[in-house]
């Protein structure tokens, strides 16, 4: 097993946490509102005509004009037409540094070479998909248990959000209770049961906008790195059907945008272990992207089940799945004669030969370049630059780092949390997001008006294409971006 990490010093959780406590009872800093009307004209109307153009055409056919909420920036989403490393171009021939990584699985960088020349190969010898075994589905399934310490066994799914869905049915059949406690804010896709308490920790319901009430009847959230509260719920639920898993995102919610002490994963594991629920972790973010033995493997935790995304087909389509421990995975078994029920999974185009050829040579190349390890001090470097900037022009902002995956909390919108023992506050707290959140939007404006794209403002990823002098010239554009922020007038 591999045993590199992208890690190289863990973030001082308790001063980070004090930082963003800090940040949201301020005043909001933003970009100026003169700068951010210069950026719109002289950059989005002036240099940016074709993509303008097409979004005004396909808002008349796509909602929105996106197909995905990443994809959306003030004042309207560019149009990418080619992604090479480290960089992504727009249809007006505008050359970023990405930042998103298409949410984080291109740890190798956009479209490598070694990849997609076995895909394309694969393309011309079977085509993208057959509906029947393809080897790769066998190589890719063992390069990923011969990685994750506590991978057995794996199946392939579509995406991240039904590999969650499978593992919550698994879950409960595997222990035969009801409940499902999720850690509150994080994103374990868009399924009914789990568009609970995401965001904003304690939302609850509130932002499962077409859900029924009723469909939360089994799930919980407790609050991140709060190992009494987690108990107190699963004490709770001996009452009333027990509890079948605890899901969490290791690092915590949103991608560790609220990060958790060193020590919590073992301390949810233990409690698992005494309450007899299932330990599910999600990583879609994680999983090669912390290292190859992933989150788990940095924490030196056993979770039963593991949720795999995007990055297990390389960033390309069909890309998901779950993992875990033989005995809990027999409930995933195909085909007819098993003895025990088998949850109900499906997706014909799951484990297509396109995406586990993707998958298992994007995995190959990760390990062999060192991808990991790399786009971890890339992230260093650029997170103590941030710092200093920061520093620079006095700023209240935060930055921090879990490896490649990097924060720059700016207005603090996914530190706010509800508290429903003071349910009087919890409009002008959804008030107050909504208000910060659209700064965030301003200031990734700024950004890529800069030639800087990020996740939505505040999160960006770094993978293995970027160079130190790569990272210094994006500080350079921060530095611009920095020095026209100021405290916003209030209206």
């Amino acid at each position: 097993m591999n045993r590199s990490f992208s890690i190289s010093q863990y973030p001082d959780v308790k001063a980070v946490t004090n930082q963003l406590d800090h940040l949201i009872k301020l005043p909001i800093y933003s970009i100026k509102r003169d700068k951010l009307k210069q950026y719109e004209s002289e950059y989005f109307e002036a240099k940016c005509t074709q993509s303008k153009a097409m979004i005004e055409e396909a808002m008349q056919i796509i909602p929105g004009g996106v197909q995905h909420n990443l994809a959306f920036n003030h004042p309207f989403p560019l149009v990418f037409t080619k992604a090479e490393g480290a960089y992504l171009y727009d249809i007006d021939g505008n050359r970023y540094y990405d930042f998103l990584q298409a949410g984080g699985p291109t740890v190798l960088g956009s479209n490598p070479a070694a990849v997609r020349e076995k895909v394309i190969e694969l393309l011309n010898d079977c085509g993208p998909s057959t509906g029947l075994f393809h080897e790769y589905e066998y190589k890719l399934g063992r390069k990923i248990a011969e990685s994750i310490p506590n991978v057995d066994m794996f199946r392939m799914l579509g995406s991240g959000t039904e590999a969650c869905m499978a593992a919550i049915r698994v879950a409960r059949l595997a222990t035969k209770h009801k409940n499902v406690i999720k850690m509150g804010g994080a994103y374990h896709g868009w399924s009914d049961q789990l568009a609970y308490g995401i965001r904003v920790p304690g939302s609850k319901w509130t932002q499962a906008h077409g859900v029924p009430r009723y469909i939360f009847k089994h799930t919980q959230e407790f609050f991140p790195n709060d190992l009494n509260d987690l108990e107190r719920k699963l004490r709770f639920n001996r009452l009333r059907g027990d509890t079948a898993a605890v899901m969490i995102e290791p690092v915590g919610p949103e991608s560790g945008t609220r990060p958790v002490d060193m020590e919590f994963n073992k301390g949810v594991e233990a409690l698992c272990r005494k309450y007899g629920a299932l330990l599910i972790f999600d990583e879609v973010v994680t999983a090669f992207r912390i290292g190859m033995s992933g989150a788990q493997g940095y924490y030196g935790v056993s979770p039963d089940l593991t949720v795999f995304g995007k990055v297990v087909a390389g960033g390309y389509p069909g890309a998901g799945g779950l993992g875990g421990k033989r005995e809990y995975m027999k409930y995933l078994g195909a085909g007819i004669g098993e003895k025990h029920k088998k949850a109900m999974v499906g997706g014909t185009m799951a484990a297509n030969p396109l995406s586990c050829v993707a998958g298992y040579y994007t995995l190959c190349e990760i390990e062999r370049t060192g991808a990991i390890e790399q786009s971890g001090r890339m992230a260093d470097r650029l997170t103590a630059g941030l710092q200093s900037l920061i520093h620079k022009y006095e700023l209240p902002f935060v930055a921090f780092n879990q490896g490649s995956i990097c924060h720059l909390e700016t207005v603090g919108t996914m530190h706010f949390a509800i508290n429903w023992s003071k349910p009087w506050q919890i409009p002008s707290i959804l008030k107050e997001t909504s208000r910060r959140k659209k700064e965030m939007e301003h200031m990734g404006a700024a950004y890529m008006a800069e030639g800087i794209v990020t996740l939505a403002g505040s999160r960006m990823y770094t993978s293995g294409a970027y160079t130190e002098d790569m990272i210094d010239d994006v500080l350079g554009r921060f530095d611009r971006i920095f020095s026209h922020v100021a405290l916003l007038e209030e209206k």
